[in-house]
């Protein structure tokens, strides 16, 4: 449970905000989306952890929002942009099979979130962390 709920909560703070000065419109379009990972997965993991009441609808929109902006991740990373706040590093553009199969492995692990009990939701949550956290290993400045 511990696992769990260290590493959604990894996913939910390792996603930076979008920062002020971005200039470029795409960038800024993929900084947006890691943000909206953020706040969503932020919410279930909020539940696991015990700072807010397990809520099952709750939980079951932010995991099909987590999904849906993951579903965009391939996308939004096309194209290499720059921009001096962007945190993506260049290995996401020399490797892009790896990076999309890591997206896909978030999707997937969205998907996957039963929000029926916070019992059935914690083993997601590492499921989603993990996910979050390869990807940021390896793309992420």
């Amino acid at each position: 449970m511990k696992t769990a709920i260290a590493l959604g909560l990894i996913c939910a703070a390792g996603i930076a905000a979008a920062k002020e000065g971005v200039q470029n419109p795409a960038v800024k379009a993929r900084m947006d989306a890691m943000q909206v990972i953020k706040t969503h997965t932020g919410v279930i993991a909020d539940m696991t952890a015990g700072k807010t009441a397990f809520d099952s609808a709750r939980a079951a929109e932010a995991a099909a929002a987590l999904a849906a902006t993951a579903a965009t991740i391939p996308a939004l990373f096309e194209a290499e942009e720059e921009d001096p706040a962007s945190e993506a590093r260049d290995e996401i553009w020399m490797m892009p099979e790896d990076f999309n199969a890591k997206a896909e492995a978030l999707y997937k692990a969205a998907l996957a979130i039963d929000a029926s009990s916070l019992d059935a939701m914690r083993p997601s949550m590492a499921t989603v962390g993990g996910a979050c956290k390869a990807c940021h290993d390896d793309y992420r400045m």
